[in-house]
């Protein structure tokens, strides 16, 4: 185990939550992927609140089952602010329909993230890398 998956494994011990993977599917994941990719269904369950969403595996990991730091090391761990403020900091144009998906897509994570874990647990994930 290396010292980032520990990182990963003491968290989820920490926060006493479970941690579940189930391969989904081989597809394209991302709107703008070119080629497929394996997909899986994470659930992260802290005592009686629970958040399940796709995880698309990095290509060049195809057939390796997401570790924990893997998935938490890709989660949103920061408030993105308003919809322009998303745009300015990640180099999307506020015209963009993709953008304004994406931006959705991302508050979204954001919010079960912050319903699953209190500030100090969120501020613990962030130390994940």
């Amino acid at each position: 185990m290396t010292d980032y998956e520990k990182q990963a494994e003491d968290f989820l011990k920490a926060t006493k939550t479970e941690f579940k993977t189930v391969f989904f599917k081989h597809d394209k994941h991302f709107p703008e992927d070119k080629e497929t990719r394996d997909i899986y269904k994470i659930t992260l369950k802290c005592g009686e609140r629970k958040y399940t969403f796709n995880f698309g595996q990095s290509l060049a990991n195809q057939g390796i089952v997401p570790t924990a730091y893997d998935v938490l090391a890709c989660l949103q761990k920061y408030d993105v602010g308003t919809f322009e403020d998303f745009c300015s900091n990640f180099g999307y144009d506020t015209d963009s329909r993709m953008a304004e998906r994406t931006y959705k897509a991302v508050l979204n994570e954001w919010k079960n993230i912050q319903r699953l874990y209190t500030d100090e647990e969120i501020r613990q994930m962030q130390e994940i890398q």
